[in-house]
């Protein structure tokens, strides 16, 4: 496993990780919400996007990883593509594990809680698996009730008319993918 290669286990000082929030304006606007591990962003679609609400449960379903340079994407995905429709990061920064230990293997056990330190969203949150529900992929994005907490956040859209007209009509790349030639 990728962290006990790299001697997760005995580390004492906390490894952070990348941690990206796209904004995304497909057919619906939602916000993907990306968090490293294992040399990829393990990924999930929030259609009410995060929340540093306690109160909030943000519904969040997993979706497809994504490799670690797809969390620079900004861009306008064309028609005809998956996803297409404008993309922007809405925050971004590192994390940290809660618990300690290896990532992989506390999402795997359903539940993952970390420290977020980004722009928008900062201190704890959970992800946690709802078992049994739809086809297995719904979790629930929680912010654990700390400092950083703000019962009165409202979700603003980081998309303006000035940014659109400057962004890009881009195809990202899908896992597997290579560069166009």
């Amino acid at each position: 496993m990728y962290y006990a290669e790299k001697g997760w286990r005995m580390r004492k000082d906390p490894v952070e990780l990348r941690f990206v929030v796209h904004e995304h304006h497909a057919s619906h606007l939602h916000y993907d919400f990306r968090l490293e591990m294992g040399g990829i962003f393990k990924s999930w679609a929030i259609p009410k996007g995060p929340s540093m609400n306690p109160a909030d449960k943000r519904l969040a379903i997993m979706v497809e990883d994504h490799t670690l340079e797809y969390g620079g994407f900004e861009g306008i995905i064309p028609a005809g593509y998956y996803g297409a429709g404008a993309v922007v990061i809405w925050d971004e920064g590192s994390y940290i594990p809660a618990e300690g230990g290896d990532p992989e293997v506390q999402l795997e056990s359903g539940r993952f809680s970390f420290e977020l330190k980004g722009n928008k969203l900062k201190g704890g949150f959970s992800i946690t698996h709802l078992k049994g529900r739809g086809k297995g992929n719904q979790w629930l994005l929680i912010k654990r009730r700390d400092e950083q907490a703000n019962p009165t956040f409202k979700l603003e859209v980081a998309l303006t008319e000035e940014k659109r007209e400057k962004l890009e009509v881009k195809i990202p790349l899908s896992n597997g993918d290579s560069a166009p030639p």
